[in-house]
């Protein structure tokens, strides 16, 4: 094994270590409905609120993100498990069974909204920079929906974990 693949592998396992929020992203619009599961998404800055998403670009959802130049960030809670694995390609569920299961409705920019999410960003593609082996995708935010119920929902070394509500006492 090559110096640069090893790196490639370590770097690959220390980002597993590095614990991150699960998110459904999707899309609606000419080129149809799609959506993935994402870790790989944070803020850039709040004025105007603008989110980045990475998307690996062997995924054949790239053109139907970037041919509708809209996107919905979904927030998953610790109970969404089951659809984050549907999304990312872990079941034998096929795209359009996905948006049958769990509850969808649309949003105010017609992107599928996961209800029961802890957030639902959705917002219009401003940019897309390819680095590396992904697309970083930059998202000014038009309409946010928010939830307090349920908790966080990670992903850590390789595993789905839910976060509790630690209340810390006055």
């Amino acid at each position: 094994m090559s110096i640069e693949n090893q790196h490639r592998l370590r770097f690959c396992d220390a980002m597993a270590s590095l614990s991150a929020a699960v998110n459904i992203v999707t899309t609606n619009g000419a080129a149809g409905r799609c959506g993935i599961t994402a870790t790989a998404v944070c803020s850039v800055t709040d004025s105007p609120p603008t989110l980045l998403v990475c998307i690996n670009q062997n995924s054949a959802m790239n053109g139907v993100f970037q041919t509708n130049g809209n996107l919905c960030v979904n927030v998953l809670n610790h109970q969404q498990e089951q659809m984050a694995r549907h999304f990312a390609g872990m079941t034998d569920v096929c795209m359009e069974e996905r948006f049958s299961l769990g509850g969808w409705s649309e949003g105010e920019l017609k992107q599928p909204i996961l209800n029961q999410s802890l957030a639902c960003l959705e917002g219009e593609i401003q940019q897309v920079q390819q680095i590396g082996s992904h697309n970083v995708y930059l998202v000014e935010i038009k309409t946010i929906n928010l939830s307090d119920d349920g908790q966080g929902l990670i992903y850590f070394k390789r595993c789905f974990h839910p976060v509790a509500d630690m209340k810390v006492p006055a």
